[in-house]
């Protein structure tokens, strides 16, 4: 195609159910592609703005989902996908479900929608709602379940955000998500912690951001040499600071929040599986963090 050529090529229809923030979102950016949009929402209102730019509005989501082979879900929850679609004939869809649930939640709802004739693939947003078609964002969805509908489509669901097809599983969409959402909140917290210190202090929250920052990005290095450890069943391999000297430094963190006047409750928690993993006996005092990881698995 010629820089200046127009794509002429058939652009595949969808029907969306759910117009909240995320839902919006998507919507904006299928019109703005030029496909075919038919639309639901529990509140009729907030579909008005669509119709205007030429999305079709359905007033049942079983209308809506009679319009179209490809349907995506972006719903609250997912008892809302249960009471949305309850009286809709699946047969024959293309299911897109991109409400945040649990793998069990998506692998049940995988079953539930096979029963129903349909195909089924679960999502896992990995963006907010600003940064949904606009590629240099970043934006990107996980994907799991049937890799046939992934492929066919693939295209299509690739015009607000990109795609990342994780596997057959229609649970590990989900998992991802959650995993990396998890290592946010885990960041999150020692972010909290960090600044709870220096504010103790009256240290400008503006000065400490860019250290916080490039001390952070330079930690996520090791996420790479924990993986491999994992794999490789040994702790002990590529370890810089191992176990026994990081438990030691535990009570100058303890110390240090009881003088700033700070609760330590965001920390102890991880410093308390340190120990145990340490053992008391210290046996485990050449490995990495990682034996942490073991004690986590119930």
């Amino acid at each position: 195609m010629t820089e200046n050529a127009v794509d002429t090529a058939p652009k595949t229809p969808v029907t969306l159910l759910g117009l909240g923030a995320m839902g919006a979102a998507l919507a904006d950016a299928w019109l703005a592609a030029g496909h075919p949009l038919t639309v639901w929402n529990r509140t009729a209102a907030r579909a008005e703005p669509f119709a205007d730019r030429g999305a079709a509005v359905a007033g049942t989501a079983a209308g809506a989902v009679a319009a179209n082979r490809l349907v995506v879900v972006c719903l609250l929850d997912d008892a809302s996908v249960e009471e949305a679609l309850a009286g809709a004939d699946l047969t024959g869809r293309d299911v897109v479900n991109l409400v945040t649930g649990t793998p069990g939640q998506a692998r049940a709802r995988a079953a539930w929608a096979a029963e129903r004739g349909a195909r089924y693939l679960d999502g896992g947003i990995m963006a907010v709602p600003p940064m949904i078609g606009i590629p240099a964002a970043g934006p990107y969805v996980f994907y799991s379940g049937s890799s046939e509908l992934f492929e066919e489509h693939r295209a299509t669901l690739a015009v607000p955000a990109g795609t990342s097809w994780v596997g057959e599983d229609p649970g590990f969409a989900a998992l991802h998500d959650v995993a990396l959402l998890s290592a946010m909140y885990g960041m999150f917290a020692g972010v909290a912690h960090a600044f709870a210190l220096a504010r103790s202090a009256s240290v400008a929250p503006g000065s400490l951001a860019p250290a916080l920052t490039s001390w952070l990005t330079a930690m996520t290095r090791s996420v790479a040499t924990t993986a491999e450890q994992l794999e490789a069943g040994d702790y002990t391999v590529g370890v810089v600071s191992n176990l026994a000297m990081q438990t030691a430094g535990v009570p100058t963190f303890l110390r240090t929040a009881e003088e700033q006047g700070v609760s330590p409750e965001l920390l102890t928690p991880y410093f308390g599986l340190m120990e145990r993993r340490l053992g008391e006996d210290g046996r485990n005092g050449a490995e990495d963090l990682t034996g942490v990881i073991d004690l986590l698995r119930q």
